[in-house]
């Protein structure tokens, strides 16, 4: 009896896998593929001039793909719609998981297929690793003689292959692709996952602008390929895909994934030296991750080896803001025509005649008889005998007031000389970094969102399983350190939060550097406080003299799926600002 083992299954209804790829040959009913509208028996070649670290397959003969036909079922629940690869003895569909009712992709190979071991252990190490940045593995089976791997299908999703053979990508965009990328696959090589075949093809954008991955360590797998030093070869990768959104152009010799490759016998060269207009930062940021045989950046900065030392980079250069929207010319103002005296009247409706206006009434004559003047001089005396009797009245007062014996008390004075409260002050924030003690970061190259000013961009944290406390994640917080410039008296702070929901708690801190590592019980605490709200405002006893201020969350609210995580306890921050 077939054994059937199966990974772990995210059941979250985000779906799909990988379109049809642009290089990728679609196999016909006889097994022939289509490749550069020509019909070809073979399967499909390898692109020439990736990075060169990454071990190619022996020529070994493959065990036959399973010959399947759209509408056949696995496991009574994945049917088979359309093929979109038939390669080196597997092949690849977009299926329909009628039990979801939601559409996956399923990697097909023999059970008895040389590398169908290594497949199905590729497949549950990606499953286990969960991180939504990449396309999921739902599950992976062996049984009936096949072994099968299904995965996630993003219906909404671009690959970069189209994006690319549209145009080159504005800075913005690059710096967005090479930033998630790279913290992604810092993720994955924590976990001791590789990709080592990140190609254009291999990233897909997402109709919101997240960058998702597909394939980690199961396309390297199918295709044998393996490296004796795999964050190298994923760091150069990235650099290749940075540099092509950046060119249009493959940094190798040769042409690939719809790409002109650079020109023969003149090596790398610099993304500037290949098209006009390149973003310097980023630029150099490609060359670095693609340094080969000690070639850098201009400025001879040290090459990037490692998927974490590529984020670092990135997260230290100055953000690039994204173009700003088109304007549109208002339409032109309607000038209006005031009539004097029509303000304030009511409308006369079509059809009814309007009243005609009354004659103006002249006012009385003044009085000139001689009753009138009895009246006006008898109203002039009487004015003349209250003045007389009011000045009377105060004169006796003030006597009375001199000769007292001095037992009346004057009111004290009001005391102007006590300090008035100190109106509290905005204090700028000069720069931050992502704190994180225990080594693991969250969203390196969001720390900056934090305070730009934009409530619509914001620091993310991953999603953890259990909480709201984070210490039931075995984890003590996370946070970030902001530094003011100089010390300054910190007395408050108000902090935007994106996820609402039981609860949020975080602390002020004190700290003496801008430190991402430093232990938290050695920083002074400044004020703490709990919110079920999209808001949080901590407010000191006493004011706190520093320069580096520590936002240290301990417990998020459950929030549901969106485009960085899946369902669990998180939060992100949209705004902080500090006063004194």
């Amino acid at each position: 009896m077939a054994e059937r083992s199966t990974a772990a299954v995210d059941v979250a209804d985000n779906s799909g896998d990988e379109p049809p790829a642009a290089e990728a040959a679609k196999a016909t009913a006889d097994g022939a593929q289509i490749q550069d509208g020509r019909a070809s028996d073979g399967p499909m070649p390898e692109p020439d001039g990736g990075p060169q670290n990454a071990k190619k397959p022996k020529s070994t003969a493959p065990a036959a793909a399973p010959e399947l036909h759209s509408g056949h079922k696995l496991a009574r629940r994945y049917r088979l719609e359309e093929c979109v690869t038939r390669l080196d003895g597997f092949s690849s569909w977009r299926a329909m998981d009628e039990k979801l009712r939601r559409a996956v992709g399923v990697h097909l190979l023999p059970a008895d297929h040389p590398r169908a071991r290594s497949v199905l252990a590729a497949a549950r190490s990606s499953a286990l690793l969960g991180d939504p940045r990449f396309v999921q593995v739902l599950d992976a089976v062996e049984e009936n003689d096949l072994v099968y791997v299904v995965h996630e299908w993003l219906p909404d999703a671009t690959e970069l292959t189209a994006l690319l053979a549209a145009g080159p990508l504005e800075p913005h965009e690059a710096y967005q692709l090479v930033s998630q990328i790279s913290q992604a696959m810092t993720a994955a090589h924590r976990e001791g996952l590789a990709h080592l075949r990140l190609t254009p093809s291999a990233i897909l954008r997402t109709s919101t602008g997240q960058y998702r991955i597909r394939g980690l360590a199961v396309n390297a797998a199918l295709r044998g390929i393996t490296s004796d030093t795999p964050q190298r070869a994923d760091t150069e990768a990235i650099g290749a895909l940075l540099y092509a959104s950046l060119t249009q152009r493959w940094p190798y010799e040769n042409d690939a994934y719809g790409l002109t490759g650079l020109p023969k016998g003149v090596g790398l060269i610099a993304p500037d030296q290949v098209r006009a207009g390149v973003h310097r930062g980023l630029g150099e940021l490609a060359m670095r991750a693609l340094a080969n045989d000690g070639a850098t950046a201009s400025r001879q900065e040290p090459a990037c080896t490692t998927p974490e030392e590529l984020a670092k980079a990135v997260a230290a250069m100055p953000r690039i803001r994204p173009p700003e929207p088109a304007f549109t010319a208002p339409p032109e103002y309607q000038h209006t025509t005031y009539q004097q005296g029509v303000y304030g009247r009511p409308a006369v409706h079509s059809g009814v005649t309007a009243a005609t206006p009354l004659p103006a009434v002249a006012p009385p004559p003044p009085l000139q008889s001689r009753t009138g003047r009895v009246l006006k001089w008898g109203v002039a005396a009487l004015l003349i005998a209250a003045l007389g009797l009011g000045s009377w009245q105060l004169a006796d007062t003030l006597l009375r007031g001199k000769q007292s014996d001095g037992n009346h008390q004057t009111p004290a004075p009001k005391n102007d000389d006590a300090p008035a409260k100190k109106t509290p002050v905005p204090l700028a924030i000069k720069g931050a970094k992502e704190y994180y003690p225990d080594g693991t970061a969250q969203d390196l190259a969001g720390v900056p969102d934090t305070y730009d000013g934009d409530v619509s961009t914001y620091w993310h944290t991953r999603s953890f399983r259990e909480g709201p406390d984070m210490k039931a994640s075995y984890k003590a917080g996370v946070g970030i350190v902001y530094d003011l410039g100089s010390e300054q008296e910190v007395t408050s702070a108000s902090i935007g939060l994106r996820y609402a929901g039981d609860h949020t708690t975080a602390t002020l801190y004190g700290a003496d550097s801008l430190s991402t590592s430093a232990p938290i019980d050695q920083k002074k605490k400044i004020a703490a406080g709990t919110t079920s709200d999209n808001s949080l405002t901590l407010t000191a006893e006493k004011p706190v003299k520093t320069r580096y201020v520590v936002l240290w969350i301990t417990a998020m609210p459950m929030s549901g799926l969106d485009q960085y995580s899946g369902e669990g306890y998180k939060q992100a921050i949209t705004d902080v600002k500090f006063s004194g």
